[in-house]
Formats: C-alpha cells, sequence, structure tokens
C-alpha cells in the first residue's frame, strides 16, 4: 500500500508516527498547499490527512485511492457524496479528544474566574515588589462552588465537562442543539432561559444549520453581567463581532479555542480586543494533549490495519 499522511504538522512535533511505516510505503509531508495535492496522492492507495480538501474535482482524478484516514472527528473537509460515488472509503476517529477538551475547558474558566491575567502580570511588571502589604485584591474573583454552569451541546464532551463542573459543586444544566430528547442526569433548558441563570457557558456543538450564529447580540445580552462563555465547540457558532462588543463593552468574560477562520486573521474582530484581561484566545489546542494525540494516532493506525485486512 502506497500512504501519504498530507498534514503531518496538525500531529505535532512530537509525534511518534514510526508506526504508519509498517503498513506500506509511507511517505510523510509537513504541509500540503492546494496546487501540491494532486502530485503528492495521485498515486497513493490511502491517504490521511485532518484538514487537506478533498472534494469531488479531485475525488474523480484519483483511481488508485482507496481510504481517506481522518485524523479528525469532523469529516466536512471530504465530500462524503462524492467519495462513496468513486468508491473511496472515509473512516474518521471519535472520542480521542474528550478528557482533553474538557480539561482545557475547565483551564479557560479557571483562569477567568482567578483574573489570572492580571494578577500574574501584576507580579510579573514587578507592580508587587513595590506593595506595602503582601497581597492584591484590586480584582476580585470567585470560587465555583454553588455557581450556575451551563452546557450548549451535551455530547462525550460536555458531559465530561459536567462532571468536571458537579465536582466543584457546580449545578449543571444544558440546552441540546440538536433538539433530541433524551433522559441526562442534568435538567434540558430553553437557550434563552439557560443563558440568563448560567455564571459559565461553555459549548461542546458541531458546525451545522442549527448552530451557525447560535450565539449573537440578542443571546449574549440576556447572560449576567460578567458571565463567561466559552467556546471550545466550532469556530462560527458564537458571532464573532457580536462577541467583541460584548466583552469591550465589559458586558461579559469570554475564551475561544476556535475561530471561524483558522488560523486567526489580522483583521479578525478578536485580534485586537482593548479589554484583554476580558478574554482568552488559544490556537485550537483543546484537542490536542499529549495523551489525546497519542490515542489519536493509534486509533487512524488501527483504522487503516482494518481496510487493509478487511477492506471496509
Amino acid at each position: 500500500m502506497k500512504i501519504a499522511l498530507l498534514d503531518a504538522q496538525t500531529l505535532g512535533k512530537d509525534a511518534d508516527l514510526s508506526i504508519f511505516y509498517k503498513l506500506g510505503e509511507f511517505n510523510v509531508y509537513q504541509t500540503t498547499q492546494d496546487d501540491e495535492k494532486f502530485e503528492r496522492v495521485k498515486d497513493a492507495d490511502i491517504v490521511i490527512t485532518n484538514k487537506v480538501i478533498f472534494d469531488r474535482e479531485l475525488l474523480g482524478k484519483l483511481p488508485n485511492l482507496k481510504l481517506i484516514a481522518l485524523t479528525a472527528t469532523g469529516m466536512n473537509n471530504v465530500d462524503l457524496q462524492a467519495a462513496k460515488e468513486f468508491g473511496v472509503i472515509v473512516k474518521n476517529v471519535e472520542g480521542y479528544s474528550t478528557r482533553s477538551v474538557a480539561q482545557h475547558t475547565f483551564a479557560l474558566a479557571l483562569s477567568l474566574v482567578g483574573r489570572l491575567g492580571f494578577y500574574e502580570q501584576y507580579v510579573k511588571s514587578g507592580e508587587w515588589q513595590k506593595s506595602e502589604i503582601f497581597t492584591n485584591l484590586d480584582k476580585p474573583f470567585f470560587e465555583l462552588y454553588g455557581k450556575r454552569w451551563g452546557i450548549i451541546g451535551l455530547g462525550a464532551i460536555g458531559r465530561q465537562t459536567a462532571k468536571i463542573a458537579r465536582a466543584f459543586g457546580m449545578k449543571v444544566a444544558y440546552y441540546s442543539t440538536s433538539g433530541v430528547q433524551r433522559e441526562e442526569k442534568y435538567p434540558a433548558l430553553l437557550l434563552k432561559e439557560l443563558l440568563k441563570i448560567s455564571d459559565i457557558i461553555s459549548i461542546h456543538a458541531p458546525l451545522n444549520e442549527n448552530t451557525k450564529n447560535l450565539i449573537s447580540e440578542q443571546e449574549l445580552d440576556l447572560m449576567k453581567q460578567d458571565a463567561i462563555i466559552i467556546n471550545v465547540g466550532r469556530g462560527g457558532i458564537v458571532n464573532e463581532k457580536d462577541l467583541k462588543d460584548a466583552i469591550e463593552n465589559k458586558k461579559i468574560y469570554a475564551a475561544s479555542d476556535v475561530l471561524e477562520v483558522e488560523p486567526m486573521q489580522k483583521d479578525s474582530y478578536l485580534a485586537n480586543l482593548k479589554q484583554k484581561e476580558r478574554y482568552i484566545i488559544t490556537p485550537h489546542v483543546a484537542w490536542g494533549s499529549v495523551e489525546a494525540r497519542k490515542r489519536l494516532i493509534k486509533a487512524v493506525y488501527k483504522n487503516i490495519k482494518i481496510f487493509i485486512k478487511e477492506g471496509r
């Protein structure tokens, strides 16, 4: 089998890819641009990728291609209908990042709740050394115990986040973006109700017709003064212009690990916020703990091995 990995850089510089050499002729490319795709995959039986686009036009030019093994859960970079028509199997990986994303959600929440950005800068700037007292309480912070955590999208990651929130003694409720009714440990609320009562809201939903711009000006206005909203789902769920306005007007605190356009563009609404203490942004890393990436690589290897052995 000829195997091409098109965007190894997305797996991290420390990723051990040696396992794939056991499966056949393995070619590794750190990144792949649109004008490089065809040459790199024209003879491949199997392609491994995260974000490289495989549309109908490209798939129609690849008679040798048998499998696209995605290093991700999302499959929106592949035209699945075209892949089916051309006899190309597409496999993704689920569940590998659940604990990693939930942990990152709380890293963001605790940083904002504890006003760590302010206090870190206070110390590093040398201001603490000038103080006449042993402490500084200029930025009041609060305990999580007894507060309300609202979850938008109660899938595996949402449930793990809820479990951690409960461990902190928080009250958890959720909003289902799919509208599917099922029995859960936590009360299901309408979105408006969830936004009104929650002290912290975290988003763990996919981007689709139900969630595009789900949170915009009207929804942000419903939130409590100084409440926190955290998006670790997908960019586009929160309207970035409206989010900027809510932060700059000192209505809320916010954190994002995902943006509508990634990497962040210079003209992004969130690129030059003035209220820096009220916002944290990380570069789509919540999924990528060392352990999560190891699980991901093993799962992709397993998907390919099953395909080679059983043709599925």
